[in-house]
Parts: structure tokens; C-alpha cells; sequence
């Protein structure tokens, strides 16, 4: 008889597996959908189906899907410079806030890119979890960018984890620098650089590399969850209303712009809906007519705990993209891993970020 789960995988992630300590109530409530979504599946192809139509039926069989899902993904979104083994930190500034300690710093991103950021320390000497929190900026994130419910890094710090924020690549979303030696789509170079981002963390001696997770939210919940599929050295997740389905009905949910999947050299389309005068372009046009969708690419995850933290881009329907997700841990022996809360605006709010916090201490500490 087959291993529940093959060993490799087993020693890769028996901190999480072994955690003794019991899961909250408010945490279990959002590990499940609503009466009203459980078993709905939506029309979504299911992770558990090889290309070549066979049935994912064992933990061993999952390992082989994965690497098949995983293979797909990446050749399609083009390849990576090799990840940073010990990324340059250079400390541009240290001072005392509150109870913890602050830097400034220059990281490196990749081997011809640096950009500037904070990491965050608490006071001790740990090891202490830790998290990486991207977004447009760095400021926003550590508490001093004058947006309280998206300062996801200044809130864990003050709970005990350190933490490390920076902006986007070049300082411009729209206009994503990337690394000369980077061909791929813009997208997938975030999930790149968030690699080298949990070296960054992992090489710091304050750290338990065992325990680093990510978060983001809007464009840092995509840049988030790409980093967290493609690297799985990142123990949980959380991602904050990036829109986790291709839904061309919604303009947020904009996996087709050119400095997310919809890159062509040859092309460049407007910002906008797809529509007929306004076609799919790049990598995005590929997944779309070869039948993918982001309910493989976050299968990727299992059996790593994720959140969604849903807001008008992510409401309750999502959980027809979520049950396909969890049908895969459910095989790998864990029903209670895929998480959602839900809130009726983009921003998230106090009771969602409420749950965040509740899920990294979990998960984490």
C-alpha cells in the first residue's frame, strides 16, 4: 500500500504536518464553504485529471500531476535566472520603532537588480517566522504609507514575525523592469523575485526558514500567489482579492495586461477588457485557448495552507474554484488547509485582516 504521502514530501513539510495545536474556531469556520457552495464544483477542469485524461487517484499519482501542471506553466510563461542562493542585503538604516526594529534596505532581486525595502525585526533573538509582503511600494506595507488596513507587515511584526516588504520591480506595476537574463512574462518574474525574497529571509539569522510565509493584496495577491505556487519553499499563503479565476467580466481581474501574462513583444494591446478590437495577447492568449485556468496553477500549493481574503473581486462563487483546489488535499489526507473569508469591497477591512493575522499565527507560530 502507497504512503499517504510520498517521503520526500513528508520531510519537506513536517513542520506543518506535525503541528500538534489545535485549529481556532473562526479559522475552521472559513476552511469550508458555505452550505450554499459546498459541492459546487462550477465548470471549472478538474486539477486531478493528467493531460492524457487518466484520474489522479493517489498521493504519488498527485506528485506526477503537479510536475505536469508545474512543467506546463513555466514553459509556457518562459524561463527564470537561476534563484539567488544569498541574496546582497545592504542596511541603509536601522532605528527602534515600537517594539520592534526597523531597516531600510537595498536587496537584490535578481543577479543585474536591486530594489529598496524594509525588513522588519522583533525584538529577541528568535527564530522567529517570518513574512515576505509585496505590493506597489514598500511604505504602504511596513505602516507608513498612510494605508492602515494594507500595512500587512507592520501588523505581523508587532505579533512577532519579521518581515520583509518591497515595491515593484523598476517602481512602476504597469511598466514591471525586469532582469536581462529574465524570459518570462512579467508575472512569473514577480513569483521570481519572491523566490529570491524568501533567500533574503531564509539567510537572515533571526528566521526559522521553516516558517516563512506571503501575503499581498490586490496587485500584491497576484504577485503573492505566483510566488507561492512557483516557490514552494514558502510554507503558507495569503492572498488578498487578486481575483483567483481568468474572469474577463471584470476589469480588476486583468491577467491579460502585458505587465501580467499578456507580454508580446510584437503586440502591444490597451489596458482594458478583452473584446473583439481588443484581443488576448502574449502568454494569457496561450492559456486561454488551450483550456488552463488558475484552479491548476493554485493546486500547486497542496497540501500548504493558503487564504483568500475575498473582496468584490473574490466573493463566496469563488468557492467553485476553491472545492476543486481542496479535492486535491482532501487525497492528500487535509480538509482544512484551503481557507476564504469574504468582504463586499476590494479594500480589505478589519474582520478580514483579523483573519490573516489569525492564520499566520496558526499556521506559523
Amino acid at each position: 500500500m502507497k504512503s499517504a504521502v510520498p517521503a520526500l514530501l513528508l520531510a519537506a513539510l513536517s513542520p506543518l504536518l506535525q503541528a500538534a495545536k489545535p485549529m481556532p474556531e473562526s479559522l475552521q469556520a472559513i476552511s469550508k464553504p458555505p452550505a450554499e457552495w459546498e459541492g459546487k464544483m462550477g465548470d471549472y477542469k478538474s486539477p486531478l485529471i493528467f493531460k492524457d485524461g487518466r484520474q489522479v487517484k493517489t498521493a504519488d499519482d498527485w506528485q506526477q500531476r503537479r510536475a505536469e501542471i508545474l512543467n506546463d506553466w513555466q514553459t509556457l510563461m518562459g524561463a527564470w535566472p537561476a534563484v539567488l542562493e544569498k541574496p546582497k542585503v545592504e542596511v541603509l538604516e536601522s532605528k527602534p520603532r515600537e517594539n520592534f526594529t526597523q531597516q531600510k534596505v537595498r536587496v537584490q532581486i535578481a543577479p543585474d537588480q536591486q530594489v529598496d525595502g524594509y525588513i522588519l525585526l522583533p525584538e529577541g533573538k528568535g527564530p522567529f517566522p517570518a513574512v515576505f509582503v509585496p505590493f506597489y511600494e514598500p511604505e504602504t506595507s511596513t505602516g507608513l504609507g498612510g494605508k492602515p488596513l494594507r500595512d500587512f507587515a507592520y501588523q505581523l511584526t508587532k505579533r512577532g514575525f519579521v518581515s520583509l516588504s518591497i515595491g515593484s520591480p523598476g517602481g512602476d506595476a504597469r511598466k514591471p523592469v525586469l532582469s536581462a537574463e529574465a524570459k518570462c512574462q512579467p508575472l512569473s518574474y514577480l513569483g521570481y523575485i519572491s523566490a529570491n525574497a524568501w533567500q533574503v529571509l531564509a539567510n537572515l539569522p533571526q528566521v526559522d526558514a521553516k516558517r516563512i510565509g506571503i501575503v499581498g493584496h490586490s496587485y500584491g495577491g497576484k504577485w503573492s500567489m505566483f510566488g507561492a505556487c512557483l516557490w514552494d519553499k514558502y510554507a503558507c499563503a495569503v492572498w488578498s482579492d487578486p481575483g483567483i479565476a481568468f474572469d474577463e467580466t471584470r476589469q480588476s481581474i486583468n491577467y491579460q495586461e502585458p505587465w501580467y501574462l499578456g507580454l508580446d513583444p510584437k503586440v502591444t494591446r490597451k489596458p482594458g477588457l478583452v473584446t473583439a478590437d481588443n484581443p488576448r495577447t502574449g502568454v494569457y492568449k496561450t492559456l486561454i485557448e488551450r483550456g488552463h485556468d488558475l484552479v491548476e496553477f493554485q493546486a500547486l500549493m497542496a497540501p500548504r495552507p493558503f487564504l483568500v481574503s475575498g473582496g468584490a473581486e473574490d466573493p463566496p462563487k469563488r468557492w467553485t474554484v476553491l472545492n476543486q483546489v481542496r479535492a486535491v488535499y482532501h487525497l492528500l489526507g487535509h480538509d482544512d488547509r484551503v481557507a476564504m473569508t469574504n468582504r463586499e469591497k476590494h479594500d480589505p477591512n478589519e474582520e478580514s485582516n483579523a483573519a490573516i493575522y489569525a492564520f499566520f499565527e496558526h499556521w506559523l507560530k
